[in-house]
């Protein structure tokens, strides 16, 4: 299990270091103040308005870095940071959120995608590691690989959500970037900011991606047979 536990080490590494970042970015930008001192709500109220969006509504919640989107009530839901700040990383996040409430109004299908298979992906998510450690057991004391392939297919269809999500969360960002500068919400100076800010968030999604593929490349050589250490 030497390799495994060397994917684990570097998997966590990288992402602390992309998360560290991403916070130092947050920061940084959270003192780059808009010059039309729209709050985060406002930026998200006049964007959903700007999109013909009127059915969603803006909330706070507690938190830092909590901000989503909540397709089954329609909320965008703002970290306590965002909500209220009146600065370019604010703008980014409730820009990035109403992206996700674009998607949904237009019907976007990766995000729909996405939604169909949270709730499996949920149940295998919280019995993937159960299965696969009693599979590699199982395997070693008999020979049978059938829990183990199980196993690997769960871990499987976490991976697939995690490489739904990079779409989804790019295209996102997409919106809320071209809204932003189409729209001369942000200045140009305060543009730069938000674009930085939601490209370090992005690069979260693609590093928990890339993680979960080398993991379920490890299993995958397991089940075929390849060598344990």
């Amino acid at each position: 299990m030497t390799i495994y536990y060397l994917i684990i080490g570097i998997s966590m590494l990288v992402s602390w270091l992309v998360s560290a970042r991403l916070k130092s970015k947050f920061e940084y930008y959270s003192r780059v103040h808009l010059r039309n001192g729209l709050s985060g709500k406002e930026v998200a109220e006049k964007m959903l308005r700007d999109n013909g969006i009127h059915g969603v509504q803006v909330i706070s919640v507690p938190g830092q870095l909590t901000d989503h989107y909540n397709p089954a009530d329609k909320t965008v839901n703002l970290s306590e940071g965002v909500y209220m700040q009146r600065n370019a990383a604010a703008a980014a996040v409730a820009a990035h959120e109403c992206g996700h409430a674009v998607q949904h109004a237009v019907g976007y299908s990766m995000l729909q995608l996405r939604s169909k298979l949270v709730p499996v992906v949920n149940i295998s998510s919280n019995l993937m590691q159960f299965v696969i450690m009693g599979g590699l057991v199982l395997m070693a004391a008999s020979g049978n690989k059938i829990v183990l392939i199980v196993g690997v297919m769960m871990f499987a269809l976490t991976t697939l959500f995690a490489f739904i999500t990079l779409p989804v969360e790019y295209d996102a960002s997409n919106r809320a970037m071209k809204w932003l500068k189409d729209t001369g919400t942000v200045t140009s100076e305060e543009y730069v900011g938000v674009k930085d800010s939601l490209t370090w968030a992005a690069r979260t999604y693609l590093v928990a991606a890339i993680g979960s593929l080398a993991q379920l490349l490890y299993f995958a050589s397991l089940l075929m047979g390849g060598r344990r250490d």
